[in-house]
């Protein structure tokens, strides 16, 4: 069937553009577009046990099939391609590409030019998994553009679409693995739970407290004990929202009351001919993953906890016992799977170590914890992709050297000692055969593995290219046919792509930083340049030297980008990470100030003429820098920032308040503390024009976060704007918002450092 009437694709004519009554806020409607622990026996939650009121399983929903041939109109030349996931041959993947201008569900064969899209709806997908009898591939993706998402199955021929999860209002939905048969696939869904209660067992309801104990808390959340938001409080059902108003002074921000909720996990049956099987659930969790099942079905492996607290737990799935936990690294949620005899767990951890490597778990016959020992491990670099083969016996991994990738083809050892050893120097552990692969482009984002041990499918991001497909077969790099050529990175450009080099600024405490500048083409050497902070979200996201149009525009003005690593960001050990916890976050601001010197010290930057800029967290470390180092910048563009953490902590959803706890400090206890480190409570200082950029449907950082401080600006005699882009969350997905964006925030930083400076 053709694209329905819903498909933008079929649409025709111009996005719209509309502004608030003072003209200076504009709403942006997007163009029709084609420590480890041994012997647990904690009990996961079972919801309904007890008499607990929940929600029925996910039930698989019939849709209309909107599968549309690979010749859809307006199709871009510049695209992306990106999460692979191949067919049981190999020969065919299912990827995610935005040729359409919206990222969606597309296959191809790693050999051929005939690429088809298999959902034509507008909704962007962000994850894909093809089943291992190939007989479905499931994809999530977050309708209107939101932070919510679903869980859909289509055939390959792109018959049979149906809903697995996610479709109530409110409700949210991820995936998780396959069943080695395909016989079903993991999904991680929103679920009531009832106040107070997270699970029950034999004798009665079993008190939160007595779950397994995250394996590492850091040394701020460590304090006292869990980083959770307000001593525990469950999860909630976003349907129970209701809306508040929160007065901080002269400023307002929406808050939130909600309902207790939980995550769970249930194995679902594309074809609903078996009842949904719960595997797992718990309330209060910002994050519960299925990340591999043993091929026979005894155990689970999953992935739960905030962002720095990670850890993997092997599940005894016939009594949902907890037989071991062990820290795990942030980053690929897919942690790691199970040797083909169920014994073994292949890790990427950095447990007990400043780099993740590949850790090896031993487990006893009903999956007790006998011992842990690092497998393969590198002194100065994480791994940070970990693929295991399709049998079991070999994996590839890719290792974040210096923020490119490495990548290598191992051998697992066949056999590893069962003693009570609970940790073995590597130097101990029967070593594999491996070797490294070449690469055509710089960062590997995702690895899919095939029938075929030595031809991996990887998706490749580079300084010059466009994020795009490629096939290794026994070391040849071959580029997808309908991956978007080197040369079309950038259409009509006046210019190509900028290799950055390297920079190492040294923070004011003698802390090493890094960072990669671009420099503007055409600018002689040691000439003083117009130049733009650019600061990476996470914090704990890295800059990698990738193809970013954002800074393709910014360079065609003119300027040159320099794009540092603060302490706090990934790639540098875990120790840089945890630099910026509570109190230290005051030295990231000071970080910042660092790198704008160091640009300057070395003949690269003119001080008159320096913009800051970033995104989440980055915008948030934008707006800082605007008020703790006012007579610095010129300009700087926040986009989705915390203003306030108050009224983020209020407003946000609450998996990620848990995870934000542990960074900035807890809303309850360190008020205080929040108070200082916003930008709002230093308003005062803020000198310079400010634009802001926000998504409508972001409710990771609230839309009012931007509002607030825009308003401040104004209120206080500064030109401020804030641009507001229709059906976009946390992140910008539609190629026309994307667009809108980036051209509207050059034009911006160029009217500002082009022209006279105010006296």
């Amino acid at each position: 069937m053709a694209a329905d009437a819903r498909n933008p694709l079929t649409g025709t004519g111009p996005g719209t553009q509309g502004a608030v009554p003072d003209g200076r806020e504009r709403r942006h409607a997007p163009a029709p577009a084609g420590g480890a622990r041994q012997g647990h026996a904690a009990r996961l939650s079972l919801p309904g046990e007890g008499g607990a009121a929940v929600r029925p399983a996910p039930e698989p929903v019939l849709l209309t099939d909107t599968y549309a041939p690979h010749d859809v109109p307006q199709r871009l030349v510049a695209h992306g391609c990106w999460y692979p996931s191949a067919d049981p041959g190999g020969r065919n993947v299912a990827f995610i590409c935005d040729r359409t201008g919206v990222p969606q569900l597309w296959t191809g064969p790693v050999d051929g030019d005939e690429a088809r899209l298999l959902d034509a709806d507008p909704d962007p997908v962000t994850e894909v998994s093809w089943s291992p009898d190939g007989r479905w591939i499931a994809y999530t993706t977050a309708p209107g553009g939101g932070e919510l998402t679903r869980v859909l199955c289509v055939r390959p021929d792109g018959t049979g679409r149906r809903l697995l999860a996610g479709g109530e209002p409110g409700a949210s939905a991820y995936l998780g693995r396959w069943a080695p048969d395909g016989s079903a696939v993991a999904v991680t869904v929103t679920e009531p739970a009832p106040p107070g209660e997270i699970r029950t067992g034999p004798d009665g309801p079993v008190a939160a407290a007595d779950l397994p104990a995250p394996a590492h808390t850091g040394d701020w959340a460590g304090r006292d004990g869990r980083a959770v938001l307000l001593g525990g409080a469950p999860l909630t059902v976003t349907s129970a929202v209701r809306e508040t108003t929160v007065i901080h002074g002269p400023r307002t921000a929406t808050a939130r009351e909600h309902g207790p909720r939980a995550l769970a996990v249930y194995l679902v049956d594309p074809e609903g001919a078996q009842a949904p099987e719960l595997v797992a659930s718990e309330a209060g969790a910002p994050t519960l993953r299925l990340c591999a099942l043993s091929r026979d079905g005894r155990f689970a492996l999953l992935r739960r906890g905030p962002r720095g607290n990670r850890e993997a737990l092997v599940v005894r799935r016939s009594d949902r016992t907890v037989t071991g936990a062990v820290r795990v690294a942030d980053g690929d949620p897919w942690i790691g799977g199970f040797a083909p005899d169920g014994r073994t767990v292949w890790l990427r951890s950095d447990h007990d170590r400043e780099f993740a490597a590949l850790l090896a778990v031993r487990l006893g016959p009903r999956g007790e914890w006998l011992g842990q020992w690092p497998a393969a491990a590198r002194p100065d670099c994480d791994l940070e992709l970990l693929t295991l083969r399709r049998d079991g016996l070999g994996a590839v991994l890719s290792w974040n050297v210096r923020g490119v990738s490495e990548l290598e083809i191992t051998e697992l050892p066949g056999e590893v000692p069962e003693g009570g050893v609970t940790v073995r120097p590597a130097a101990e552990v029967p070593a594999g055969a491996s070797r490294g692969v070449p690469l055509p482009h710089e960062v590997v984002t995702r690895v899919a593995a095939t029938a075929d041990p030595d031809a991996p499918v990887v998706a490749l991001s580079g300084s010059r290219r466009r994020p795009g497909v490629w096939w290794l077969p026994h070391g040849t790099a071959l580029r997808t046919p309908w991956s978007s050529r080197d040369e079309d990175a950038v259409p009509d450009a006046g210019h190509p792509p900028v290799r950055p080099f390297p920079l190492r600024p040294v923070a004011r405490d003698g802390l090493p930083l890094g960072g990669w500048y671009y420099r503007a083409p055409g600018r002689a050497p040691g000439e003083p340049a117009p130049c733009v902070l650019h600061l990476h979200g996470g914090p704990e996201d890295q800059e990698r030297p990738v193809l970013q149009t954002l800074y393709h525009e910014l360079l065609g003005r003119g300027l040159d980008v320099f794009a540092p690593d603060v302490r706090g960001s990934s790639g540098y050990g875990r120790s840089f990470v945890d630099a910026d916890l509570g109190t230290r976050r005051f030295a990231a601001i000071e970080d910042v100030a660092a790198c704008a010197a160091h640009a300057v010290v070395a003949g690269l930057a003119d001080p008159q003429r320096l913009a800051v800029m970033g995104r989440s967290y980055g915008g948030y470390l934008t707006m800082a820098s605007l008020v703790w180092h006012p007579e610095l910048f010129r300009t700087g563009v926040a986009v989705c920032g915390m203003s306030d953490l108050t009224t983020f902590f209020a407003g946000t959803e609450p998996w990620i308040a848990e995870s934000a706890a542990h960074k900035y400090g807890h809303p309850e206890r360190d008020q205080d503390l929040l108070r200082a480190l916003s930008p709002m409570s230093r308003v005062d200082a803020l000198r310079v024009p400010v634009l802001a950029v926000h998504g409508e449907h972001d409710t990771n950082v609230p839309v009012g976060e931007s509002r607030q401080f825009v308003r401040a600006a104004r209120e206080r005699g500064l030109e401020a704007e804030l641009l507001l882009l229709r059906q976009e969350g946390h992140d910008f997905r539609r190629a026309d918002n994307r667009r809108l964006f980036r051209r509207t925030a050059a034009d911006w930083i160029q009217r500002h450092l082009t022209s006279r400076p105010v006296a």
